[in-house]
């Protein structure tokens, strides 16, 4: 339990993320405490004004209504700028603040036969922080302060039983538990949230990893035979809507005897390697895939047929100008289909005629661009 609460409250995101959750409390708290000022101010007022009050209009209004009234502004405008100011102590300095309102608040109500119970709100005000050593400071406070009127403020003192003294301890000692208790479960239900939602990232994180591994192929790291469909599928849709594209397929030539002659490793190294030629080529904008064994597929988006052609034929010639120490330092060179999509054409049948063209290529002597406009 330790340790996952060290976890926890160390996580960089989650301290940064409570802090300020915490000084948005601590700001909060500030604000009502102005609140119950105003309200207590209106409520003595009222009480003077139109029900039976023994005080004299003088005594009332200086010792009753201002007087206190100043003093509790003081205090809290005090707790406001350690909050602004020294954040380091803006909770101790809130819950003192806090301690001295109830005191100020039960002695000038002290007929009142519960009042003493507003003392235990700020333990339970405390357990917002999520801070035991907060919440026990701020019991510890209350009891002070409670001993303080009990000692010296004799007519708080009157008012107050043998009963009443042992039912107050009495509830700050419950209450002080009970704020514990709720600290200690708060933090497990918050632990508990966290781990799911980690468990949710890093299920999602695998997900998407799972996901692009089987959109991908694992030599190549070039899209796969299947991801290819749906992407020509999106190309002739977008195409049907004005956005033409161009189709184009690279078969490595010879590649059998690639195989044969030095062995598979060997060829998974030239698969790869004419990959890496070809991502390095293309734009973000375009998508090549490894249709299947030594063949690949491109869309090519946002330029024009002349443009396009320029580009597969910079492949095969940076190919057949690169020689492989696997090979013997030969060249691999690559046959090359490419066609511009027309509203003519069906998927099929623009995929059938770049085929045919890449064929036409390898029959005019290989290492060529075959298009129905040139043969290279």
């Amino acid at each position: 339990m330790k340790n996952k609460q060290n976890r926890y409250f160390s996580n960089p995101s989650f301290a940064a993320i409570e802090n300020r959750r915490q000084f948005r409390y601590a700001r909060g708290f500030i604000w009502t405490y102005w609140s119950v000022i105003g309200a207590h101010f209106l409520a003595q007022l009222f009480a003077f004004l139109f029900l039976p009050y023994e005080a004299a209009a003088n005594y009332f209004y200086l010792h009753i209504l201002f007087n206190p009234t100043l003093l509790m502004c003081g205090i809290t405008a005090v707790a406001h700028s350690f909050l602004v100011k020294a954040e380091r102590f803006s909770f101790p300095s809130i819950f003192v603040a806090g301690t001295l309102i109830s005191m100020v608040i039960v002695h000038l109500n002290m007929d009142i036969r519960i009042i003493a119970a507003v003392m235990l709100l700020p333990i339970f005000a405390s357990t917002l922080f999520f801070r035991l050593s907060l919440t026990w400071f701020t019991a510890a406070l209350q009891v002070v302060g409670f001993s303080v009127l009990f000692r010296w403020d004799i007519g708080f003192r009157s008012f107050m039983s043998d009963f009443d003294l042992i039912a107050i301890v009495l509830f700050f000692a419950l209450s002080t538990v009970a704020a514990s208790f709720i600290i200690v479960s708060g933090r497990d239900l918050v632990i508990d949230l966290e781990a799911a939602m980690i468990a949710q990232q890093q299920l999602l994180v695998e997900k998407t990893v799972m996901s692009q591994r089987s959109k991908t192929d694992a030599l190549t790291n070039l899209y796969n035979h299947m991801s290819f469909h749906d992407f020509y599928d999106k190309a002739i849709e977008f195409a049907d809507r004005g956005a033409p594209f161009h189709l184009a397929l690279i078969d490595i030539d010879n590649f059998k005897s690639i195989n044969d002659t030095f062995g598979h490793r060997v060829g998974d190294t030239i698969l790869a390697t004419v990959a890496r030629v070809i991502k390095d080529r293309i734009s973000p904008a375009d998508i090549a895939s490894r249709y299947g064994g030594e063949e690949f597929a491109l869309l090519l988006f946002e330029q024009s047929f002349e443009e396009a052609y320029a580009l597969v034929d910079g492949i095969r010639a940076e190919l057949a100008e690169s020689y492989h120490p696997e090979l013997d330092g030969r060249a691999v060179t690559v046959s090359v289909g490419i066609k511009s999509y027309s509203n003519a054409f069906t998927k099929e049948k623009l995929f059938e005629d770049v085929d045919a063209l890449l064929y036409e290529a390898k029959r005019a002597g290989k290492n060529k661009v075959a298009s129905e406009a040139l043969t290279v």
